[in-house]
This record gives C-alpha cells, sequence and structure tokens, in this order.
C-alpha cells in the first residue's frame, strides 16, 4: 500500500503555498483528496462518500479502519465542515454515516472537524497545516 498520508501533506503543503485563504484551502483539501468538488454540487459528493484519490495508509494506528479510505474520509469530513459546520458535520458523521465516536472513523471525523475549525478560526495558521496533519494524523 502507498503512504497516503504522505501524500495529504505534500498536496497541502502545495495548496498552502497556492491558497493562503483559509476557506479556500480546506475546499481544496476535499476537493483535490477526496473528490468533492466547488459549489453545491459538491453536495453531492459529499453524500456519495467523495472519490478515493490516494488509497492506501500512513495514517496513526488509532485512526485506520483497514479499508486504505482514511485520507479520503479526513478531507470529505474538511470539506463538509467548511460547508456545513464542524459541529452539524460531526453530527451526520455519527447519526448519519454511523461513524461511532470511538472507532477509527469516529476519531478520525473528529480530527477532520477540528483541523477544520482551528484554521478557519485561525488557530492553525494555513501555512502550518502540513505539519499538524503530518504530527496528528500520519503514523
Amino acid at each position: 500500500m502507498t503512504n497516503a498520508c504522505a501524500e495529504l501533506v505534500a498536496l497541502t503543503e502545495k495548496l498552502a503555498a497556492e491558497h493562503p485563504a483559509p476557506r479556500v484551502f480546506l475546499n481544496e483539501i476535499g476537493r483535490q483528496a477526496a473528490g468533492i468538488r466547488r459549489g453545491p454540487v459538491g453536495f453531492i459528493d459529499l453524500a456519495r462518500g467523495g472519490r478515493n484519490i490516494f488509497p492506501g495508509d500512513g495514517v496513526q494506528l488509532e485512526l485506520d479502519d483497514q479499508t486504505g479510505g482514511q485520507i479520503r474520509h479526513f478531507a470529505g469530513i474538511v470539506a463538509a465542515s467548511v460547508r456545513v459546520s464542524a459541529p452539524l458535520t460531526r453530527w451526520l458523521s455519527i447519526n448519519i454515516g454511523r461513524d461511532g465516536t470511538h472507532t477509527p472513523d469516529g476519531r478520525l471525523t473528529d480530527l477532520a472537524t477540528e483541523f477544520s475549525s482551528g484554521v478557519l478560526a485561525g488557530e492553525i495558521a494555513v501555512p502550518d497545516a502540513p505539519a499538524w496533519i503530518r504530527s496528528r494524523l500520519c503514523g
């Protein structure tokens, strides 16, 4: 399997340089790492679960459900958080997506909503986002 988490870090390094505005940066993560298109059509992509652009592993053990789709999950949750808010995204993931809070997907959802909220609030600067992902998501 490829190290999908390392691929996400490389992508976010590129995106941070190209798109310093937090909202644009986060939307681009969703688009380029999970196939979540811009605009209203992105809601269709989210409902379908996006696309697994970076299949593989590389996430921390407690976040790994052995499917090879954890980067898609993380990026999709980031994209959803920008569109409908982190709290609503988390609620939808738990109650509609059935991602229990103590499962790898539930923990990944919490991490992704923490990340997107932090970037939007300025607590995680866009240039620091790749290092945050490397230290918090990658194994």
